[in-house]
Parts: C-alpha cells; sequence; structure tokens
C-alpha cells in the first residue's frame, strides 16, 4: 500500500516566503521566466530555471546552467533565505482561489510505489523533458518542486485536515495571481502524525494529478542513487519524492484548448461537410463556451459554432470516451492529418485560464486562417477511470489549478 512519509524540509523564511514561492518552471517560456526573476531576484524561479541568470543564447539544458541552480540554493541556505527543519514533518498546503479552498497533505511519496502501481499515472512522458528534471534533481540534491498527487476522500484525513486547519499556519500569504497560500506544520511527534502514514497505508493507490515529468525524473534520479550505493537498506531519501495529496473531489480540472495554425488547406465548407458526419453544428452569435460534455466550441473565420458530438460515439471505453479522444479521432487527424499531436507543430495547446480571448486571437493572428476548439474540461472521475485502467490520456487532456508553488518546500537527497 502507499508509504506517505515525513521529511526533514527546507523551506522559506517566514519574512521572505511570498517573494521565493514561485509558480512551476514549466508554465513560462525562457523569455518569460527571465523576466520574472529580472522583476524578483527572489524568486524560486531562478533555481527552478537556471538559464535565467545566463545570456539568452546560453543552452539551457548545459551542465552550467544546472550547477548554477545549485549554487545558487547553497547560497540562499547558507544566507538565511530558507530554514532546515530539525525533525521529520507533515505540512498541509492550502491553497484558495475564487473563494474555494484545496487542502493537500505534503509528504514523501515511494519510488517503488511509483514503479509497482500504487502510484497510478494517466499520461505519458517525453524524454527531453524527463532528462532537463533529471539534470537539475541530480545536481541540486534535491526535488524543488512537489509532484501534484490525488486520492480518493478519505473522512479519517478530512478530520485530521479540519483539527491542523485551526491552528495558526506558518506561512499566509497571497500570491499575484491573487491565490491565496497557507501553510501548517505537522510534527512527527504529533498524534496526527502517525495517522496520517497509518491511512495512507490502507488506501490502494493514489494518482498522479499534475506533474508527470517530475515525478518520472524524481524515481530516475532515486534508481541510479540505487545503482551508485548498491548497499541502501530503502530508508535513504532518494528513495522518496516530494509529493502534495489532495482528496481528488476537491480538485478543479480547467479546459484544455487547441488551434490549429495550418488549416487554410481545407475551405470552411468541406470542414463542415466532414465535422457534420459525427456532430451536430449550430452557429453562436457570441464566444461560446462548452457547457457539457459532448459539447465544444469551435471558432473559424470570425465566427463561433457549438459541435455536439452524436450519442454513438460514446462506447463505455475510458480513453476514447473523452472529449479530447473524440476531437482527435474524429476531427484533427481524419480533417487535418493531425496523427501525432504531442510532436505536430500546427497543432497549439491553450490552458483554459487565459480564456476564450486567447483562441480568437491565436486563431485571427498573422492574417492566416485558422481554427480554434473550445474544449469542455475533462473530470477527476474519467481521469481517476482512465488510471485505473491502466490507460493513457491523449496529450494535454488536463489543467488543474491553482498551480502548487515551488520552493515552499525542499526535500533533499
Amino acid at each position: 500500500m502507499p508509504v506517505i512519509r515525513p521529511f526533514k524540509c527546507v523551506r522559506p523564511a517566514k519574512d521572505k516566503v511570498s517573494a521565493i514561492a514561485a509558480l512551476p518552471y514549466d508554465v513560462y517560456d525562457r523569455k518569460e521566466a527571465k523576466a520574472v526573476v529580472e522583476a524578483n531576484p527572489l524568486s524560486f524561479l531562478k533555481i527552478d530555471r537556471g538559464e535565467t541568470q545566463f545570456p539568452d543564447d546560453t543552452d539551457m539544458y548545459s551542465s552550467q546552467v544546472y550547477e548554477c541552480a545549485r549554487d545558487t540554493l547553497k547560497e540562499m541556505i547558507e544566507d538565511g533565505l530558507f530554514v532546515t527543519e530539525e525533525e521529520d514533518c507533515y505540512f498541509l498546503y492550502a491553497l484558495t482561489r475564487d473563494g474555494r479552498t484545496q487542502t493537500g497533505i505534503v509528504g514523501c511519496a515511494s519510488v517503488d510505489d511509483y514503479l509497482e502501481g500504487r502510484i497510478r499515472r494517466h499520461e505519458n512522458t517525453k524524454e527531453d523533458k524527463e532528462q532537463d528534471r533529471i539534470c537539475h534533481v541530480d545536481a541540486l540534491n534535491a526535488q524543488t518542486g512537489p509532484i501534484f498527487l490525488a486520492y480518493r476522500r478519505q473522512e479519517e484525513l478530512d478530520r485530521i485536515v479540519e483539527e491542523v486547519h485551526k491552528e495558526v499556519p506558518l506561512y499566509d500569504f497571497t500570491s499575484e495571481d491573487g491565490v491565496r497560500h497557507q501553510v501548517f506544520k505537522i510534527e512527527a511527534r504529533l498524534e496526527a502524525a502517525g495517522k496520517i502514514g497509518e491511512i495512507f497505508a490502507r488506501i490502494g493507490c493514489v494518482y498522479i494529478a499534475d506533474g508527470h515529468h517530475r515525478a518520472a525524473s524524481a524515481v530516475k534520479v532515486g534508481l541510479k542513487r540505487r545503482r551508485e550505493r548498491p548497499d541502501y537498506d530503502g530508508t535513504e531519501e532518494f528513495n522518496y519524492f516530494l509529493s502534495v495529496l489532495f482528496p481528488a473531489e476537491d480538485l478543479k480540472i480547467f479546459d484544455y484548448n487547441r488551434v490549429v495554425t495550418d488549416s487554410d488547406s481545407i475551405g470552411t465548407g468541406k470542414l463542415m461537410d466532414e465535422i457534420r458526419k459525427y456532430f451536430y453544428i449550430e452557429e453562436r452569435d457570441t464566444m461560446f463556451r462548452p457547457g457539457r460534455k459532448g459539447e465544444m466550441g469551435m471558432y473559424r473565420d470570425g465566427k463561433w459554432y457549438c459541435l455536439t458530438a452524436h450519442k454513438e460515439l460514446y462506447t463505455g471505453d475510458p480513453v476514447d470516451d473523452l472529449d479530447v479522444s473524440i476531437l482527435q479521432n474524429k476531427i484533427l487527424e481524419p480533417v487535418f492529418k493531425i496523427q501525432n499531436p504531442k510532436a505536430d507543430p500546427r497543432l497549439r495547446f491553450v490552458g483554459g485560464i487565459r480564456g476564450l480571448e486567447e483562441l480568437v486571437r491565436l486563431a485571427d493572428e498573422s492574417g492566416e486562417i485558422r481554427v480554434a476548439f473550445a474544449m469542455y474540461p475533462t473530470s477527476m472521475e474519467e481521469l481517476l477511470a482512465v488510471a485505473d485502467s491502466g490507460r493513457l490520456m491523449p496529450p494535454k487532456s488536463t489543467w488543474f489549478e491553482p498551480k502548487l508553488r515551488s520552493g515552499l518546500f525542499i526535500h533533499l537527497l
């Protein structure tokens, strides 16, 4: 059964936490990341993205970049910008956005649980993205961005979370994107800490909600350390990786939309004929956001349409029944010849947090004829069903908000 254990956390000094805590490294491109660090020199992004401290023509995957990140973290710890717990602890991490709060338990998950399927995946990873984080974790000898895990609700854990929430938080700040972040410490000596590990040990499995590349990289660094230390006994920190675990029922998935940037090879009339084979089409006067499963919005040539999938397309298969799968299998592949959505440069993915206006902007830019698709969000139950079946979703099927901040919790290996 899954092992979730406390750890000796390295965390920001209280008066620096709001400046240090940063959005995950992969929500920025290189230019955006550098701008963030220039505006806020304490941002943890300068560690997560070491290339921000080099000229723009520096290879962002060079050893000097990872070594710089390692040295920067060491200097910040030595300068008192971080503190290190003297004993193993769990933490609660509560994020509040638009009046809605989700609270996760911070601890370390097991490499073996990942390898043996007790930590279930729903997404493939790309080797180049894995390699980047492998080099980062290996150079720093630390995990700096937690893996976003989910579990099916446990009333016993709910009661523990409720009691800990009554305490004074270790941190309480609101980030620039309007998200309130609260952190509470649960010392290992407390009764609640012992119960947390026991309850997770009774759960059959937990699920990766977000952070597949970070999880795969952490596991591969752990395996590398095992090869280097053939006498390891399983208690070493490299056998575990930093995680935050939330009840699946509390999580919100946003839509993950698509823009086809080379769609002028097919006229609007032909496009509609092809789509009509599998969807009912209704033109809309304004921007259209899907309101239920089976609906998609489509924008082309200044017009919005509601596409409603024919009911017979849904067969009960956990992957094929995903709306993103139906879009791929019935429109993107047969009509636009996009066979590999993960690698085709004509397909752009747009997180729903950016709004429908971003789809219009991308579809209209450069004077090209482009088409945008607005999706109804994948549900958590769909995600769990795919993971339980041992299957994988199409790429970019889910967008979670709010994002967990990096630099709040550091796990040294």
